[in-house]
């Protein structure tokens, strides 16, 4: 078989979504597959880029699948610029001298930011915001504007400056915005829209100029200075321009290739160039019909028509849904269909509380019956409703659906065809057979369906369909308890049963197992203050809880003293290095500010927790489902970008905290500025200090799908970011699934972060009293584990690592101590030993 080749250059998420297509498709493996990208990462979500903010983890914001490397008909080669086209010979010479061989060609080569020729615009320390690289130079000039309290200049007020400035303020530095139009976000938002957006953006404290343009960019004493076209001058550390882009066609142009008025690579509704029936273009770059697209809804749709018709499809590109729904700076923003009323006779309906902060605009038909668009700004609740009703008939009074007493439609009221997720071009129906066919969680339907994969903004709309469907979902915990574990938290709540045996006796069945004991075992810790080897409940614990340590794979445990903020003195310091010493442990610091000594046998860990508690310390709780650590930088005791005391802060945190049982390990982050050196945004609870006071950020987790954690509220003094926090850890631990972490539990929870906002921030349930008083509850029975144990000697009888040999180990079992992992090798029995496998 002779096998054909198709080049890609570029390898953004449309050049992936098209390989990933492709490869679906040629069953039978008639294609190869060159990809070319420039950057040196591959494809990565260029929409998320902000998150890199914070993170700086490039691994985070990579594309599942992106290497293909278990896929031996695909070439990537990164870092790999295309400088000429030979259509002729159908051939793509590299900048490095390659030339490639193609059948058929697929130009994806996006779009590059357009810089308005400004004088000064090619000045050191002037940006734009495009790639991770732009954002690792970005970082770097903020750190010499903050250092210099110089402001950060954004040239640009759209989609992408607002996501540039909330990177500034991130990053500790005063960004100003400078449009030229009379309003923020001019492409989505109408005039009363961004007056709305505008006053939500300021008090978050972004500086605006509107209405003005940029006259020059000159070099100052100590930074830049931005000359604006009203006289006004900005000391600025740094200026990143923003100011829309333009397609990226000059290999096309070089090519001969025919382009579109407005730049792209000409095609026509099946993406083939109008100029070579070999060459295709997907994305930014392409102009399909002479229309360029710039959001990566439609850039999927062109992947989607090119891997069809590569494979002898007939597939034509459908038009595109230019909607868009964002959360900048955490304000909800949304803009579909016709949005500033262009069609004839089209009528607005506008709901505006600015008091309130939010904006709300329908624009319909002349009867009044057809949605045609719509804005919404400050509250987007409704977008996944309404977005999908474009072009229909409306179900009711256009009124009533912005109204907030006004009678919503669910996603339910759909029609099949409807769109739900329009990134990918998932119809409602299409998620209805999904759900029909046995997917009955939201994992489920994103494998099969593709739906909420990429922004996410549908998702709301997917649950929805996922409950009105009438799949039986079961709830129950175990074969033994057929209530959720957070019905069983509030039975043990109301009944006030303290022991196991009663519980499954009143409300389950059979004896119980290893799913439902720990998990019956961590609410009876949630909800009073007993030991957690207190007789009726310590032969409920895991391996870990059983002896108050964490496991290690050589059967050794672990043992970490708690240090609240990372602080210690030097005499415990000195115990720890001598408690190493004595028993031969492995000595980690952990990525939590604290000491973990690795190797101890379990016989040996009262000896060795006896003598931390003699000097003080307590247990750190790593072996709990419950708060782990506090990680803090060192604020503004020392730090000279420090804004507050962020050490002082983790410290009251971890000790207010300590010993909280939960469904899952909890972390928490305390940065004393936007630099963000505690990594405060990764942890479950975070807080960052700004000049106005601290910002809380929630939900934000590790493991194999690393989420972020999300503003839930901003400009917090001490007292009201406390009770903030204890609300939301007691209602988390309430309602939360076992083993739930808490970013999949902000995920799953109705109403996702608003409605955690309403239940933290506004009391909506009216359980705040209750919450907080079931925190102070946990605060004032605190005694530390280690401790208990030490003073009990039945609960000391536990801990024998054989019952032939409770003080000695056993002799037929010799620890290896050569190196810093003790390995346990039984000696004197037949075929046993090192290296037999055993």
């Amino acid at each position: 078989m002779s096998r054909k080749n198709v080049v890609v250059v570029g390898h953004g998420m449309v050049a992936h979504r098209f390989v990933e297509a492709l490869r679906v498709r040629d069953e039978q493996g008639d294609w190869s597959v060159t990809v070319l990208g420039e950057e040196t990462d591959a494809a990565y979500d260029r929409v998320g880029l902000s998150s890199y903010v914070g993170s700086w983890n490039r691994k985070e914001l990579a594309l599942a699948g992106n290497d293909y490397a278990a896929d031996d008909l695909v070439d990537l080669r990164v870092g790999t610029r295309a400088v000429g086209i030979d259509r002729a010979a159908r051939t793509v010479t590299t900048a490095g001298g390659d030339v490639l061989r193609y059948d058929s060609l697929v130009l994806a080569t996006g779009s590059y930011p357009f810089v308005p020729p400004v004088p000064g615009h090619d000045l050191p320390d002037c940006f734009v915001y495009r790639t991770l690289d732009d954002l690792d130079g970005i970082r770097a000039a903020a750190r010499r504007a903050e250092a210099t309290g110089r402001a950060g200049v954004v040239i640009g007020g759209g989609l992408l400056g607002l996501e540039a400035a909330n990177a500034l303020r991130l990053l500790g530095v005063t960004p100003h915005v400078i449009e030229y139009n009379n309003r923020l976000m001019p492409a989505q938002v109408d005039e009363g829209g961004g007056r709305v957006l505008d006053r939500l953006v300021t008090d978050l404290g972004l500086v605006t100029h509107l209405g003005v343009g940029t006259a020059k960019i000159a070099s100052g004493p100590e930074g830049l200075q931005v000359n604006l076209s009203d006289g006004s001058v900005i000391e600025a550390g740094l200026v990143v321009f923003s100011a829309g882009v333009r397609p990226r066609d000059e290999l096309a142009r070089e090519a001969g290739l025919e382009l579109g008025g407005r730049g792209g690579v000409l095609t026509d509704r099946s993406c083939r160039s109008t100029a070579d029936a070999a060459v295709y273009a997907i994305g930014e770059c392409a102009a399909v019909d002479g229309t360029c697209y710039g959001l990566v809804a439609p850039g999927y749709s062109t992947a989607e028509v090119v891997a069809d018709r590569l494979v002898g499809g007939t597939a034509e590109f459908p038009g595109a849904d230019m909607s868009t729904k964002l959360k900048l700076l955490g304000v909800d923003v949304a803009s579909f269909g016709d949005a500033h009323a262009t069609t004839p006779g089209a009528l607005e309906v506008v709901l505006s509380d600015s008091a309130k902060g939010t904006y709300a605009k329908l624009v319909v038909s002349d009867d009044a019956k057809t949605l045609l668009g719509g804005i919404l700004v400050g509250d987007a609740s409704a977008y996944g409703t309404l977005r999908p009703l474009v072009g229909r008939e409306l179900p009711g009074d256009p009124a009533t659906l912005i109204s907030p007493a006004g009678e919503k439609p669910g996603a339910g009221s759909l029609p099949d065809d409807a769109e739900v997720c329009s990134c990918n071009g998932v119809t409602k129906g299409a998620i209805c057979d999904a759900i029909a066919e046995g997917a009955c969680d939201i994992a489920q339907i994103k494998s099969c369906t593709s739906a909420g994969t990429t922004c996410g903004g549908c998702l709301p709309s997917v649950k929805q369909l996922l409950a009105r469907s009438g799949v039986q979902m079961s709830k129950a915990l175990c074969e033994h308890f057929e209530q959720s574990r957070a019905e069983l938290f509030q039975i043990v709540q109301a009944t006030g049963i303290r022991t196991f045996s009663a519980l499954i006796a009143q409300y389950g069945t059979g004896h119980g197992c290893d799913i439902c004991k720990p998990v019956v075992a961590s609410i009876l810790a949630s909800t009073d203050s007993d030991h957690i080897l207190h007789p009726k409940q310590a032969g409920l614990q895991d391996t870990n809880d059983h002896f108050l340590a964490n496991i290690q794979k050589n059967g050794t445990y672990s043992v970490v003293p708690r240090m609240p903020g990372g602080e210690c003195t030097p005499e415990q310091l000195i115990v720890i290095g001598e408690v190493a010493r004595d028993f031969g442990l492995y000595v980690k610091m952990t990525g939590g500010q604290r000491v973990d000594l690795f190797g101890a046998r379990v016989e040996q860990l009262p000896q060795i927790w006896k003598r931390l508690v003699d000097a003080g310390m307590e247990s750190g709780q790593a072996y709990g489902k419950s708060l782990r650590t506090v990680k803090s930088c060192v604020g503004s005791t020392w730090c000279r970008y420090g804004v507050q005391d962020s050490v002082r802060m983790a410290v009251a945190l971890e000790l207010r905290y300590r010993g909280l049982r939960s469904p899952h390990k909890l972390k928490m982050g305390v940065s004393g500025c936007a630099r963000e050196c505690a990594e405060a945004r990764g942890k479950d609870v975070g807080v960052i200090a700004t000049e106005n006071g601290w910002n809380l950020y929630v939900c934000g987790n590790g493991g194999q799908s690393p989420k972020h954690a999300q503003l839930l509220a901003g400009g917090l003094d001490d007292e009201t970011l406390v009770r903030y926090i204890d609300r939301f850890l007691m209602f988390y631990i309430r309602t939360a699934d076992r083993l739930q972490r808490t970013a999949p539990w902000l995920e799953a929870l109705e109403g996702g972060l608003e409605h955690l906002k309403e239940v933290v921030c506004d009391d909506a349930l009216g359980i705040a009293d209750d919450l907080e008083a079931a925190m102070a509850k946990h605060v004032g029975g605190y005694k530390d584990e280690w401790a208990g144990v030490l003073e009990d000697p039945e609960k000391l009888a536990r801990f024998v690592s054989f019952v032939n040999a409770p003080e000695q180990p056993d002799p037929t079992v010799r620890f290896d101590d050569s190196g810093p992992r003790k390995v346990p090798v039984l000696v004197g029995m037949p075929g046993i030993g090192p290296g037999t496998g055993a």
